[in-house]
């Protein structure tokens, strides 16, 4: 029956990923602390293709307001330091043979207020991506209904379903959005 064909756990699994997206891109939002997390969205030109950092060499932190990247290949060392320099993040590399350390300076108030605006367009972007699934969903109940899949209360109580996993997520998000805005305004 209707049940089979209509498959609720996609679309919240869906949603759930446009969460975990979101948490992986505040991961990269500088805090003040040092954090490997800082630079594992970062991509270096290595090898005529686009490598993530993890990739290119080992991050660390040695100390609470410094990392180091161990680049494993000598040629890299240039390309690593100027993906650095490049990011948004405001960093600049001490480069020291193949290893590079990275201080992380303290963030001015403007920083921060940058730092928090970046934070609510990833944020947007995810309630984005949440309404661009339930839009999805409903599009597919309303042709399943349409084609006589369906009846009209079954593509109510999906539809509310639906909603009801939407608005849940959409708070997951806010809830996201406003730790990680305390977390860069905290000083």
């Amino acid at each position: 029956m209707a049940e089979e064909e209509f498959d609720i756990d996609d679309i919240e699994r869906r949603m759930k990923g446009s969460a975990s997206v979101l948490r992986k891109e505040f991961g990269g939002l500088r805090t003040g602390r040092a954090s490997i997390s800082l630079l594992e969205p970062i991509n270096v030109d290595a090898y005529g293709a686009q490598m993530p950092m993890a990739q290119v060499g080992t991050i660390s932190v040695p100390e609470p307001r410094m990392l180091s990247v161990q680049v494993w290949d000598n040629s890299l060392v240039s390309a690593v330091e100027k993906a650095i320099r490049n990011s948004s993040l405001g960093l600049n590399p001490i480069t020291e043979g193949t290893l590079l350390r990275i201080p992380i300076p303290e963030l001015n108030e403007e920083r921060r207020q940058e730092l928090s605006k970046v934070a609510s367009q990833y944020a947007e972007q995810a309630r984005i991506a949440v309404r661009n699934v339930r839009r999805d969903g409903m599009d597919k109940l309303k042709h399943m209904e349409k084609d006589g899949n369906m009846s009209q209360d079954e593509e109510k109580l999906w539809a509310d379903e639906i909603q009801s996993l939407t608005d849940k997520t959409i708070r997951e998000i806010d809830e996201s959005l406003a730790l990680k805005e305390k977390e860069i305004m905290q000083v």
